[in-house]
């Protein structure tokens, strides 16, 4: 077997039962913190209130928390929306008929407590029939998404990849959303859209690694499985670490300097990224290499009945 020249000699595939025992580990943490503990739904899903203020100094987060709560509205959501002036505040869905009135009595309390130096700018109500369709229809495009890039991956490649692949992206997929369940973060749309784009950001990484590897075990004329799999990952290495450590800069920048408002964004996407770039490496290839994926599987089909013509 042609062995490396340069670049890494890392024994990935020796280490694949302490990976496995790792991932097996950290998919009990999730599944139990979901089940357990289930997911801290936003009113996106569970319906309920919106409310986006605009004060004419730079508002006081916890004084406008407390002014809600003694108010009556406990469990509200405060957050700073775009300028320090702007407030985005979330209520949770309250009795059928009080929605129409709510805006005006948070409206009132918080311009009594800034002597009217406040400016009602939007509201919007998520009925709880919106927020369960809303709850199928997240679910429903996550399915739908692994399912066509099992199709793909098997058509692109071999179906022992497409599985392997799909294992892949489920693994990244239950334990960002169980991290979310375990920390008992709110989980509202835009993280549901984080948590498909780090689908396609896992996908992309594995199959840069597939690729590697049906290259190599078309060119290698020797070497076990294992052995390909490991010269493919050493190669693409450096580029997975380079993609996922600049990926991982602008996540941390946008998580700490974002505001408030896209902090779940932008956490379920670090997750996703640091995770999916474990999983191209170690899930994704140990799943093709338990499944049994061999040289003769992935050579180029030979055409019948081809002649060669003589002059």
């Amino acid at each position: 077997m042609r062995l490396l020249k340069k670049g890494t000699t890392l024994d990935f595939m020796g280490k694949r039962k302490l990976a496995l025992v790792f991932s097996g580990a950290m998919l009990l943490v999730a599944l139990g913190a979901i089940l357990a503990r289930g997911l801290h739904l936003g009113i996106d899903f569970t319906g309920g209130t919106l409310i986006e203020v605009a004060y004419a100094q730079d508002a006081d987060i916890p004084a406008v928390r407390q002014v809600l709560e003694k108010g009556g509205f406990t469990g509200a959501s405060v957050q700073q929306f775009g300028t320090p002036r702007d407030v985005l505040i979330r209520l949770p869905q309250l009795e059928e008929g009080k929605s129409k009135k709510i805006s005006d009595d948070v409206f009132a309390l918080l311009s009594k407590a800034v002597d009217g130096k406040v400016e009602l700018r939007r509201v919007e109500f998520v009925g709880p029939q919106v927020g369960d369709e809303l709850t199928e229809d997240g679910a429903l495009a996550v399915l739908v998404a692994l399912m066509a890039i099992l199709i793909y991956v098997a058509l692109r490649f071999e179906w022992r990849f497409a599985l392997g692949s799909v294992i892949a992206l489920v693994h990244d997929v239950i334990i960002t959303v169980g991290l979310f369940a375990l920390l008992q973060i709110e989980f509202d749309l835009p993280v549901l859209a984080a948590v498909l784009a780090v689908i396609g950001y896992s996908l992309n990484d594995t199959i840069v690694v597939y690729d590697r590897i049906r290259e190599n075990f078309r060119k290698l004329r020797k070497g076990s499985p294992e052995e390909v799999i490991n010269i493919s990952l050493n190669q693409t290495l450096s580029r997975t670490l380079m993609t996922s450590f600049t990926t991982v800069l602008v996540l941390i920048a946008l998580f700490f300097l974002g505001g408030e408002i896209i902090h779940g964004f932008a956490f379920a996407l670090l997750v996703g990224v640091i995770v999916g770039t474990y999983s191209s490496i170690y899930v994704a290839s140990t799943a093709a290499l338990m499944l049994g994926v061999s040289k003769a599987d992935l050579m180029p089909v030979q055409k019948e009945g081809v002649v060669n013509n003589m002059p």
